[in-house]
């Protein structure tokens, strides 16, 4: 024990002079309330996270509750460009950093919503875009929020960990593709949840098929779909298949995102919802 640091929250020694779990939370802005937070993980990248996460918020946004996304994917933020901000810029006051509001009253805050340009790239290490993610949940003033959605970056590096610990989450939403590695992507996000014991709420399978507006077949563009034996392996549930869908595509791309209709995250909500009264 000569090597002991004294920091238990960090070590995975058991012995006679662990202490307590250190609750790493970080505290909210006195003027925020938020009463449930969702994050929206995938094992690896351009799996359509940030559409899920935009939709997901749209969606509830519609039900009666009020949402927002805080954008956690500081080196690849897309959420402003869905919702049409991608000119606009945070405010800042004495008491903490205004977000964005969206057209339908959606909160927004992303890195992108402080850059001069939203071109720029975010040049920084891990523990200073660490230290931005936490600064989007503590300086934010988050008004009355019922639920909050937050796009992580891909992977179980820096930033997902530092989510996991600093921010209260009430669940998680896993993100996948159906290629043949999915099986172990989804093994990796949803151990990790289980190592910071936060619930899984399920499994959205974005890009599942094609359909084809001639004559209505369906065709798995990228193989046959395993999510339904992955959500029983990992004793979850599929929330969403989304197919690969030109208009939902298009509104992402021209920030119009909020006027999209469709019905296949009403089941996510759904789940959303019962699970996570508010």
């Amino acid at each position: 024990m000569s090597e002991c640091t004294h920091d238990c929250s960090t070590c995975g020694v058991d012995c006679a002079s662990r202490q307590a779990p250190q609750d790493l939370h970080e505290k909210l802005n006195d003027l925020s309330s938020v009463k449930k937070v969702i994050a929206v993980v995938s094992g690896k990248g351009g799996v359509g996270k940030s559409l899920v996460t935009s939709a997901l918020a749209v969606e509830l946004n519609r039900r009666g509750h009020k949402t927002a996304v805080l954008d956690a994917d500081v080196t690849g933020p897309s959420i402003p460009k869905a919702f049409g901000l991608s000119d606009a810029r945070a405010k800042g006051s004495e008491f903490g950093i205004i977000p964005e509001t969206t057209k339908t009253g959606i909160d927004i805050m992303s890195v992108n919503l402080l850059l001069e340009n939203n071109t720029d790239p975010v040049v920084w290490r891990g523990p200073v875009i660490s230290g931005a993610v936490k600064q989007f949940w503590h300086d934010v003033i988050w008004k009355d929020i019922d639920y909050m959605f937050v796009d992580m970056p891909p992977g179980t590096g820096d930033v997902p960990l530092t989510v996991f610990q600093s921010i209260p989450l009430d669940g998680i939403i896993v993100v996948t593709s159906p290629q043949e590695l999915v099986s172990m992507i989804v093994s990796k996000a949803v151990k990790m949840a289980q190592m910071m014991n936060v619930p899984v709420l399920g499994l959205v399978e974005n890009m599942s098929y094609f359909k084809c507006p001639d004559c209505g077949k369906e065709h798995k563009i990228f193989g046959d779909s395993h999510i339904d034996d992955i959500a029983k392996d990992f004793d979850t549930r599929v929330l969403a298949k989304v197919p690969l869908d030109e208009e939902l595509r298009k509104s992402v791309d021209t920030g119009t995102v909020e006027l999209f209709v469709g019905n296949w995250f009403e089941s996510a909500a759904n789940t959303i919802e019962d699970e996570l009264k508010v």
